[in-house]
């Protein structure tokens, strides 16, 4: 990962569009500069969503955060790829092999036990804007293997409108992003994905949403 390229992308680049274009609200945002590492889960509807959670994050950790993003997608192509490896940083992960042996995992507790903070979207895709679907459990296998590592749920809402799933262009839409209190690994794997289910959806219906008519 270049960190250089990082740093001038998202302080000089994305911060500027996100205060300018976009308006985006953040509440709870000094739950963002806890110490490393850290667990980091958010609901997923936009590529905007990485681009605008790493951007929230105190400068000095930029350097720490990895988003867990799908090899398929974002190693499709050689530009892509050095742009997402390189300036973003992420860690690609291996989705829908069946019958391979390795630890999908390995690197993402990797890079939690050198201090990083992943971004975790633990419903596997982009979803209709703002509707949660079931979370995958890799996020537990995680907590399990860190358990003293926190995970701070985050929800969204409106990025998913400022570009939606298929196009190219930004729509200047008011955002909310909603910072939660950190869990920890406990119990059952069930018992700790109902746990932040329930958490996520708590977030979800404390952002007051305009009434359509």
């Amino acid at each position: 990962m270049n960190k250089a390229l990082r740093y001038f992308w998202f302080i000089f680049i994305i911060r500027p569009i996100i205060l300018l274009v976009m308006g985006v609200n953040i509440r709870n945002r000094s739950g963002l500069a806890g110490a490393a590492p850290a667990i980091v889960v958010a609901n997923h509807n936009s590529h905007l969503d990485t681009m605008v959670l790493v951007s929230l994050f105190p400068s000095a950790l930029l350097g720490k955060i990895r988003p867990v993003a799908a090899e398929d997608y974002f190693l499709k192509n050689r530009c892509l790829a050095w742009f997402a490896l390189n300036v973003i940083g992420i860690i690609p992960l291996k989705r829908g092999t069946p019958g391979i042996k390795d630890d999908p995992l390995s690197e993402c507790s990797a890079a939690i036990a050198r201090g990083d903070i992943l971004l975790l979207f633990p419903e596997g895709t982009r979803g209709e804007p703002e509707r949660l679907t079931a979370f995958k459990s890799g996020v537990a296998h995680l907590a399990k293997r860190h358990p003293q590592v926190p995970v701070l749920p985050i929800f969204i809402q409106g990025l998913g409108k400022a570009l939606p799933r298929g196009e190219c262009l930004l729509v200047p839409v008011i955002c909310d992003v909603i910072v939660g209190a950190p869990l920890y690994w406990s119990g059952t794997r069930q018992d700790f994905m109902q746990t932040l289910e329930r958490r996520m959806q708590e977030l979800s219906n404390s952002i007051q949403r305009p009434i359509l008519e």
